[in-house]
């Protein structure tokens, strides 16, 4: 069977992004998450300017986050051998619903999608709810493919890793 991974991230706005439009696209987000989306201009406005940031060229200088990022997929993907597509919640793009599509387009009519994400503790919102609103929708999308979330991670072996990361640093040997 092939299996392919998503590398679920967070995303982050570059920091070249035009301020006034960066600055009118989190008023106008604010506004439709308080008021549940009120007027089709501003929902049409703030996606309009959605669109234009995840489809802003990325570059270490604008943005470390998603070079970062690309960087993880690169090496996750060399060591489990497997295809990596990465994903992004928020600000940059491909957002997770154009992932999911290219993940479960790669890993073929009988392949697995297995979904994974470095938001490592329970409750941040895009680990919880906004991941698997994202699988479900690809699921409805794709019935035949087969998507699976690793998360949530068990707390020891977080702890271990993160021990492990630290270890060097107690010593002066990082």
């Amino acid at each position: 069977m092939s299996a392919v991974i998503l590398l679920a991230m967070h995303g982050m706005p570059p920091n070249d992004f035009p301020k006034n439009e960066m600055a009118e696209f989190f008023e106008l987000r604010g506004t439709l998450k308080r008021s549940g989306g009120v007027s089709p201009d501003l929902i049409r406005r703030h996606d309009e300017l959605d669109l234009k940031m995840r489809r802003w060229p990325r570059a270490p200088q604008n943005d470390p986050f998603y070079t970062g990022s690309q960087e993880l997929a690169n090496h996750l993907g060399r060591e489990t051998g497997r295809k990596v597509v990465v994903g992004f919640n928020e600000f940059c793009g491909p957002g997770m619903e154009e992932a999911l599509d290219k993940a479960v387009a790669a890993a073929g009519p009988a392949g697995k999608v297995v979904v994974v994400t470095p938001m490592m503790t329970r409750g941040g919102e895009h680990a919880k709810a906004d991941i698997p609103a994202a699988i479900r929708k690809a699921q409805q999308k794709h019935p035949k493919a087969e998507i699976v979330y690793a998360w949530p991670f068990e707390f020891s072996a977080v702890a271990r890793f993160l021990a492990s990361q630290v270890e060097p640093f107690l010593y002066g040997t990082p």
